[in-house]
């Protein structure tokens, strides 16, 4: 197993307020506790036994803007203490309206590297719908904060398939978007997670969401027009400028290990995949008595042949898919002999290309993503 280099995801689960489709472990009302939450945070990265390099760190939530920069700063200097890549990508979700020029400055001081802006849409109605705090003028003033503050690499996020979202307004969002030139894009569908409140909405009838056409026809609209404008679609809902796709994120695509830090933060190790407790007391209580173990539930230990079907599920997230010849380097098999069955099946369906070197979808497989997934689950 290569352990030469590892990840670090850590979890912020605080927020000014939830959103209405966020179903992850995240608080609007718990902000009594944040201190005592990042002291086990610190404390839980100073117990893990980590010999890898650390060549990358993603911060997200909840909402890592929402608390003190001071806080970040102190994670990241804690991170520091084990042994870090040169040239490690730093990464930090914000969010419009809990943004302040001191705290961009913060995070650029302390190593952060890397912006993750959530703006979903740039029309304030929608905003409003979802149960966004912020409206798009202050992600405007979040984006060119964080220009003057000097960061080079800026992702903004987008969603589509949003009730009452027409076609106009992702091409409104998109065309603004564009003309802002960022780094990077993210482009997510609405996915409507039971108990949220947006799902109660959809329920009672007082939303009701597009078709799948209309959000199959955004999906491609969104694909060609940033292919146009000089972006590499590299992954199922990334896009980015050459030398800027999200390495952290890559490197979960292409199997390799990361640690997740803090309440309900998934990590993958010694081909173990494990979260740990999504209750935040419990979680606090068990690390300062120096217990990690019994903060984790173990999701899976894999055998061999888990893995290698999580190779080539995880890889077929990416636009060029799998590599032939990396699944040969890590596994020593050849995946067109070993899952001759379904590449056969998908092949016959359209929904997969395979050529001597690579093995990935094609245009009908992006659509149908999911139907190609479940045969390597």
């Amino acid at each position: 197993m290569n352990n030469k280099e590892i990840g670090i995801y850590v979890h912020i689960p605080f927020c000014k307020k939830k959103c209405h489709y966020c179903d992850f472990v995240s608080y609007s009302d718990k902000d009594s506790q944040i201190k005592g939450y990042i002291e086990a945070v610190k404390q839980e990265i100073k117990l893990q036994k980590i010999k890898s390099e650390i060549t990358t760190i993603y911060i997200g939530g909840g909402t890592p803007s929402y608390i003190d920069s001071e806080y970040i700063k102190e994670i990241i200097d804690e991170i520091y203490q084990k042994k870090v890549s040169q040239n490690i990508e730093i990464t930090i979700e914000v969010n419009p309206g809990t943004v302040t020029l001191e705290k961009l400055k913060d995070y650029k001081n302390c190593g952060i590297n890397r912006l993750s802006i959530g703006l979903q849409v740039t029309q304030d109605d929608l905003l409003k719908q979802i149960g966004r705090i912020h409206d798009f003028k202050q992600f405007i003033e979040t984006y060119e904060m964080a220009r003057k503050v000097g960061f080079k690499n800026i992702n903004v996020d987008l969603m589509l398939g949003l009730p009452n979202q027409r076609i106009k307004d992702l091409k409104e969002s998109l065309e603004i978007i564009i003309n802002l030139k960022p780094e990077h894009i993210s482009i997510y569908s609405l996915i409507v997670e039971e108990g949220t409140l947006i799902a109660s909405k959809i329920e009672n009838g007082e939303l009701s969401l597009p078709e799948e056409d209309l959000e199959r026809n955004m999906y491609w609209y969104i694909k060609n027009t940033l292919e146009l404008n000089g972006y590499i679609h590299y992954e199922i809902s990334n896009f980015a400028k050459k030398g800027y796709e999200s390495k952290h994120n890559l490197n979960c695509w292409n199997q390799k290990e990361y640690i997740g830090v803090g309440v309900a933060a998934h990590s993958y190790r010694d081909i173990t995949r494990y979260s740990n407790t999504e209750n935040l007391v419990e979680y606090i209580k068990n690390v300062q008595s120096g217990n990690l173990e019994r903060n984790r539930i173990i999701h899976e230990i894999q055998k061999e042949d888990d893995t290698k079907k999580e190779f080539m599920l995880l890889g077929l997230r990416k636009i060029d898919g799998v590599k032939i010849s990396d699944f040969k380097n890590k596994f020593g098999d050849n995946p067109i002999y070993l899952f001759r069955n379904q590449l056969k099946k998908l092949c016959d369906e359209n929904l997969l290309y395979v050529d001597e070197n690579n093995i990935r979808l094609t245009n009908k497989g992006l659509d149908l993503a999911n139907l190609v997934w479940e045969e390597f689950v």
